[in-house]
């Protein structure tokens, strides 16, 4: 870990009505990252739609993705950021353990941040997806934050 902060934000990701995953973090090669910060934001229109569950787990398989770009945060460093990521599968990556499950009111949001010696830990070579599961399609906002 040398420290350095990294942030990446999507939005108008559409659920659709099937698992969908919003973004996926994959850490480079021998070189592990901490996850701690995650917000996932809707703009359902019905108060009496369904909640729609949102879970954090990992994935063995990349799915069909488009490439994100993360930035630095601060931008103060000379350090090339090893972490990459994606977002809106097309085709779903291979699901694993799931690290974490709630659910939300597809006219609100969910906000996780925890103290740095709680953080999700992705190993080296390894992928975070945040997924999303809704009965009525949404479009949706994911961010991720974290250090590598």
């Amino acid at each position: 870990m040398a420290g350095v902060r990294f942030r990446a934000t999507k939005s108008g990701i559409t659920t659709g009505t099937s698992a969908k995953t919003l973004m996926q973090l994959i850490a480079a090669a021998n070189h592990a990252v901490l996850l701690d910060d995650i917000e996932v934001a809707f703009n359902g229109v019905s108060a009496t739609a369904e909640p729609i569950r949102i879970r954090v787990l990992r994935q063995t398989t990349a799915g069909t993705v488009t490439s994100l770009t993360l930035v630095k945060d601060p931008d103060d460093s000379a350090e090339t950021l090893q972490t990459t990521a994606s977002h809106t599968a097309t085709a779903e990556p291979t699901a694993s353990d799931v690290l974490l499950e709630t659910y939300c009111h597809p006219q609100t949001g969910w906000h996780w941040t925890v103290p740095r010696d709680r953080a999700i830990k992705i190993g080296g070579g390894d992928r975070v997806g945040i997924e999303v599961l809704a009965a009525a399609s949404v479009s949706a906002t994911v961010r991720a934050g974290g250090e590598e």
